[in-house]
């Protein structure tokens, strides 16, 4: 990140997780189960148009929180590249938020072989932390 102009989008917790060096910025965390998840969604939808009329992002590189879904649908629509990176947690089945973006991302890599078998035409990298 630091040989290009980058920034963060996160969700918000309970603690900073913001750098110093590096510009943060945050969106709702969201839960399925929450019966405010879509209101949620919606205020992300909002915070995440103001992040992209403000930085104006390429590529987005992303191991996608149910938050940055918006983020990530929105940058498409305005030409930007998707990244998108498959938790290392997810060993033997594909998450909700991967499911949803693989049709969009322009880049979908896997960290899990086996994970091909859900997304046939992911890139196997291998573990990345």
């Amino acid at each position: 990140m630091t040989s290009y102009d980058s920034f963060i989008v996160t969700e918000k917790k309970g603690y900073d997780v913001g750098s110093h060096d590096r510009k943060t910025y945050y969106l709702m965390q969201v839960n399925r189960q929450e019966w405010n998840m879509i209101l949620k969604m919606l205020v992300n939808s909002l915070r995440s148009l103001r992040i992209l009329s403000k930085e104006k992002p390429d590529v987005i590189i992303t191991t996608g929180a149910l938050a940055v879904i918006p983020l990530c649908i929105l940058a498409k629509k305005r030409g930007v590249k998707l990244i998108y990176i498959e938790s290392f947690a997810r060993v033997r089945t594909e998450s909700r938020t991967g499911k949803l973006l693989y049709k969009y991302a322009d880049r979908f890599y896997v960290q899990w072989k086996y994970l091909l078998k859900f997304y046939p035409d992911a890139i196997y990298i291998g573990g990345v932390y």
